[in-house]
């Protein structure tokens, strides 16, 4: 009975040791084996078992060879599920030292599934490539071939072995391009075995091979075009085969990860399984083949269901690489098949039109829901996203994160490999990026990502052009010229990238050397330049027609004006048929003051482009230089029907209004101005836009009404006024001056030209309220514009003649004093200081004064007609000369500068 009892329990502790052997290695077994060989030699040496000690000797012996193979099996089985390759040889001699299994063919089976694994890892590319493998050329095939075939012959191994290879001889077939027999050959294996609970790690990888490859047999093999229904469930069975595949691929490698020990105080840390192992084809095909084959169906809502399972799986360290392209490809999906409004959140299923359309009832993994499936992440208290840019941009932020973490910086020839599929990795996630970023706005964060991108983009122009035009839309002009500058060292025959500069040095940065200098550059290009070359001479044409407008010696003005024409001439020489060029000519000839000329090249530009909105502008402009107001207002009316919302058109309306009808018609079109400005830009934000998104809308300003009414004041004396008069203007004050503080203690968001359109049209009302004598009116404006800006030079020029007319003419002096202080080559400010200095008696400092303005603005008459005042005063002889060059000026002034017209590419 003793005996019985012995034997018992020791079949018993050997089954618990030897499951927990196959969790251990290293420094763990060793100490395991200390405890098992005591324990083992203790149950020898009991007086139950017997007194003898030749029998104590065999028992000890029985022990110590029973838990060497123990031990060795379980290293077997880690290295197996670990896809250690070359270490099974090593171990098979081991095996047969040992004489282990030396009555069956498992050392062959092991030294079969290393040979056939070390060649499909030599032969990725081909795999991908769907290129079949032949024994002739692949040594290590046949040799397994060959150790297969004569195992499944003899039969002489266990059937759970057995199951191994068969499964393996599919495998072997399916790379051979023998898509029946690999099917045949999974058909024959057991697969549920597979499945069951204590089955060693490595039976879930070979779980996951077998039935991706019966899923891509089922794919390659044709059926007949009139067996539809055989057809369809084919493509059903094929499905439930990926599906199962990836599920239990997920959970292998959750499972694998948990095998890597935790080091203990003095021991060493098991780093078998890194952060960098790489999955096998037919692994990343069990993770990949469902969704991407319901993509390629055209089944978009149900593969993107299917990425969100996946990526919704718990991660591991053996997963991370096929995560990132997961992430990428739901991006993808959900930025080109995805519309706002068809959006599902993440954590839901797909709605049901979208299932109808693909003819299904229900998602796929419902109706072939798995045994054992991986461990998710649990949705409680989790950020789910509100609309599928915001999915995508965090989708992409990950996998960039990933990206750029995993990209090869190393420029050594044996890296450039590994660099260059890195590098092609991260491109795409960037031009991923671009696409969603663009449509939120949100350049500033695009550029950071590109930004991180440049530690591994040395020489990679397509990064940093994407990083150059990230800049330019998100206002970082100095580094976006800096980063097309390298991108032209790059690509020096590029015409395009130097332009692109020299854009933005005349746009945003007003670098007109700079800009001059990238735009010489393409035209000593040449013929190289091809059809950009009259660009860059309209562009240097630009250049210099700004540099002419900033130069403050009339020589060097009149020389650039000169240069700019002559660019513009060329180019128009080179493109005769594009109306942009056409269009700055005659502004170059507006500018210098050849009115008639400048009508036939605008009439070009009309020909061409008959809409456009800076040539109607111009055209009214030039008929106002000539004193035909009417038919200048009449141009405007033409240009506001095509282009409504144009402020700058509505501006020159008022001025012409103010001509033609008086400053009060001239006030109807500043407050529907403000009306206008209401209804575009709403200057307070809903707090329900900030709560709903983690990304906020780039746009300026949000487009709710808040409920405010921007209107003009009107404080009409009570005399002239009735009492019911009198009490709407008091409730528009009112009104009026909680506008003000509404405005003020707002913060102002977005860009800084809408809140400088309407600190423009408070001016302008100001300014008419001044012709008309009311001064209160004017002053409020100038308040308005103050609560705005409140160091403009313009709200203070303003204010000083407001001052000016209430007799205060200290203040006003002042003021201009402050104004010029901000801006001092603002030649109105010169102009009414010098006026003003004049009339206080200082006459000699005035002359001064208007002498600066005139030196500033040389083509403004009112400048001259004050010099002339001035010297009259002092009875000079020039005074005559400045009165006949200020009426020579005024026959071709326009109603407003011709500098309205914005120069720009």
């Amino acid at each position: 009975m003793g005996t019985t009892y012995i034997s018992f329990w020791y079949r018993r502790s050997s089954r618990a040791v030897f499951l927990l052997i196959r969790q251990l290695s290293g420094t763990a077994v060793h100490m395991l084996s200390e405890i098992y060989f005591c324990m083992t030699c203790q149950s020898a040496v009991t007086p139950v078992v017997s007194g003898e000690y030749a029998s104590r000797d065999r028992s000890r012996m029985a022990a110590r060879i029973s838990f060497s193979q123990y031990r060795l099996e379980a290293e077997i089985e880690r290295c197996r599920a670990e896809c250690q390759w070359d270490k099974i040889p090593t171990l098979v001699e081991q095996l047969v030292s040992a004489r282990i299994h030396e009555d069956d063919d498992y050392g062959n089976l092991l030294l079969a599934e290393a040979l056939l694994e070390e060649c499909l890892q030599e032969n990725m590319a081909l795999l991908r490539s769907s290129t079949p493998l032949t024994e002739t050329d692949q040594p290590k095939l046949a040799k397994a071939r060959a150790h297969l075939s004569a195992i499944l012959n003899r039969g002489r191994l266990e059937p759970r072995y057995m199951n191994e290879a068969l499964l393996l001889m599919a495998k072997l077939q399916y790379v051979q391009g023998r898509y029946r027999d690999a099917q045949g050959m999974c058909a024959r294996a057991v697969l549920d075995d597979l499945t069951r609970d204590e089955q060693p790690l490595y039976h879930l990888r070979l779980l996951a091979e077998a039935c991706v490859i019966k899923g891509l047999s089922l794919d390659h093999q044709a059926v007949s075009a009139a067996s539809r229904v055989r057809l369809s469930e084919r493509q059903e069975e094929c499905l439930s085969c990926y599906l199962r595949a990836c599920d239990a691929a997920l959970l292998y490698l959750q499972e694998l990860d948990k095998t890597v020990s935790v080091p203990q105080k003095g021991t060493k840390m098991n780093l078998s399984l890194g952060v960098d192992f790489d999955l096998g084809f037919f692994q990343l095909a069990a993770l990949q083949s469902a969704y991407l084959s319901l993509l390629h169906k055209g089944h978009l809502a149900q593969g993107a269901h299917q990425l969100r399972r996946v990526l919704r799986a718990v991660d591991s360290r053996g997963s991370q690489s096929f995560r990132k392209a997961a992430a990428r490809r739901l991006a993808e999906v959900l930025l080109s098949s995805v519309s706002e409004d068809s959006y599902w959140d993440p954590l839901s299923p797909p709605p049901l039109a979208w299932l109808n359309r693909e003819g299904a009832a229900a998602p796929k993994d419902m109706l072939y829901p798995s045994s054992r499936p991986p461990q998710r992440y649990g949705t409680e208290s989790v950020f789910c996203p509100q609309d599928v840019v915001e999915e995508a941009i965090l989708l992409l932020l990950i996998s960039e994160s990933m990206a750029s973490g995993d990209a090869v910086i190393s420029r050594a020839p044996e890296h450039r490999e590994a660099r260059e599929a890195s590098l092609q990795d991260a491109t795409s996630v960037y031009d991923l990026l671009s696409i969603a970023m663009a449509r939120r706005g949100q350049y500033a964060m695009l550029s950071e990502c590109l930004e991180r991108a440049m530690k591994f983009s040395f020489n990679e122009f397509h990064l940093w052009y994407q990083l150059g035009l990230s800049l330019m839309a998100c206002g970082k002009g100095a580094g976006a010229v800096s980063v097309l500058k390298e991108c032209s060292k790059m690509r020096p025959d590029d015409p395009t990238v130097p332009l692109l500069a020299a854009k933005v040095c005349i746009g945003q940065l007003h670098w007109l050397e700079e800009g001059e200098a990238l735009a010489q550059s393409v035209v000593a290009m040449g013929d190289r330049a091809a059809e950009l070359l009259p660009r860059a001479h309209l562009a240097v044409g630009l250049c210099r027609s700004l540099r002419a407008t900033d130069a403050t010696l009339k020589a060097s003005r009149d020389e650039f004006n000169r240069m700019a024409l002559e660019s513009l001439k060329r180019a128009q020489e080179l493109d005769p048929q594009d109306p942009q060029i056409a269009l700055y000519l005659s502004l170059q000839l507006a500018l210098t003051r050849q009115v008639s000329v400048a009508m036939e090249p605008l009439q070009t530009a009309l020909s061409l482009r008959g809409d456009d909105l800076h040539s109607l502008h111009l055209l009214a402009l030039l008929f106002s230089a000539q004193k035909h107001h009417q038919h200048a207002l009449d141009t405007l009316g033409l240009a506001l029907s095509q282009h409504p919302e144009s402020f700058s058109l509505l501006f020159t309306k008022v001025k012409l209004e103010e001509v033609l009808y008086g400053p009060a018609t001239a006030l109807r079109t500043c407050e529907d101005m403000l009306q206008l400005w209401h209804s575009r830009y709403d200057y307070v934000r809903t707090s329900d836009t900030d709560e709903s998104s983690s990304l906020p809308e780039p746009a300026p300003l949000s487009r709710k009404p808040s409920g405010l009414h921007l209107t003009l004041p009107d404080f009409q004396d009570c005399e002239t006024r009735s009492q019911s008069a009198a009490s709407i203007a008091a409730s528009r004050l009112e009104q009026a001056m909680s506008e003000v503080s509404a405005i003020s203690s707002a913060h102002r968001q977005g860009p800084a030209h809408i809140w400088a359109t309407l600190e423009h049209i408070w001016l302008q009302a100001g300014e008419l309220f001044m012709e008309e004598g009311r001064v209160k009116e004017a002053q409020f404006c100038a308040q308005e514009a103050g609560a705005l800006f409140p160091a403009s030079h313009s709200v203070l020029l303003l204010r000083g003649q407001l001052a000016e007319m209430r007799g205060l003419e200290a203040e006003a002096k002042t003021l201009y004093d402050e104004a010029l202080t901000i801006h001092p080559g603002g030649y109105r400010i010169l102009l009414h200081l010098g006026k003003l200095l004049v009339r206080m008696g200082r006459v000699s400092l005035g002359e001064k004064v208007l002498r600066d303005a005139v030196q500033a603005q040389s083509t403004a008459h009112e400048v001259w007609s004050g010099l002339g005042e001035a010297l009259q005063s002092q009875g000079s002889s020039q005074a005559p000369d400045c009165f006949l060059t200020a009426l020579e000026l005024e026959a071709s002034c326009p109603i407003r500068p011709f500098t309205v017209i914005p120069r720009e590419l």
